[in-house]
């Protein structure tokens, strides 16, 4: 198992004899399946309880498999599912029991249901509603409010969110606590429009084409030029800073 080392040689050696990982090598064996998850979110997590790490002397986290396989469970029932922390926190503990865990179902009505006709196209991303955001974020209707009035956040036409709503709440609370409020992230949202539109430019005649399988593939080329912009975005931030993230 990859360790990397962290604090004194002595915590190194021993975090390696005994498996454990830290929350660097966490997050990049997280970041596999969730590129977005940062080691703020780890913490939030933790502070949330609902993992609880070893610490070395020196206080540094250690984590086990189970602890990143718990994580891994956590955010899964996050990105796609939108389930509130109380309502994970209460599955994971009836998963521990060995009890059968059923996890609702978000999106639109899958082929064939009633009153439905069959979609070709690739799966539309699962919404969240009003309620079920403020939950999931721990924000109340002010904050909502006041993000929605500088285009952080934005309804559908029927008035639920996309999913990625819950994502954009938390990182927008997160940089609220080192002094950043809303009105100085309008920037970073014009940034993303304009990468958005980028992308959308270029797979907009994959979206257009007669044939149904190329219809589906524009949905994979998107989520590849989403990430290789994000990652270009994350590198040029890092490069303008003068830092190197983990």
């Amino acid at each position: 198992m990859l360790h990397t080392p962290s604090g004194g040689a002595g915590d190194g050696a021993a975090a390696a004899d005994t498996g454990l990982m830290s929350i660097g090598t966490v997050l990049n064996v997280l970041r596999e399946e969730f590129p977005e998850v940062t080691i703020s979110k780890i913490r939030f997590l933790e502070s949330e309880g609902l993992i609880e790490p070893q610490r070395t002397p020196s206080g540094y986290r250690k984590f086990s498999a189970g602890d990143v396989e718990r994580l891994g469970h956590v955010l899964r029932m996050q990105r796609d599912h939108y389930l509130p922390l109380k309502v994970i926190r209460e599955h994971l503990e009836a998963m521990e029991r060995g009890e059968a865990v059923q996890l609702p179902v978000l999106g639109r009505p899958r082929d064939g249901e009633a009153g439905h006709e069959p979609v070709p196209e690739a799966p539309t991303a699962a919404r969240i509603g009003r309620a079920q955001l403020l939950a999931a974020a721990g924000i109340d209707e002010r904050e909502l409010a006041e993000w929605e009035s500088y285009g952080l956040l934005t309804p559908l036409e029927d008035g639920v969110y996309d999913a990625e709503a819950v994502t954009v709440a938390e990182l927008i609370t997160e940089l609220g606590r080192f002094g950043i409020e809303p009105r100085h992230l309008r920037a970073m949202k014009a940034a993303a429009d304009r990468e958005a539109g980028l992308v959308d430019q270029l797979v907009a005649p994959l979206r257009r084409h007669r044939n149904p399988q190329t219809r589906a593939h524009a949905e994979a080329r998107t989520k590849e030029l989403a990430g290789l912009t994000v990652k270009l975005h994350a590198a040029l931030v890092q490069t303008a800073l003068g830092v190197r993230l983990p």
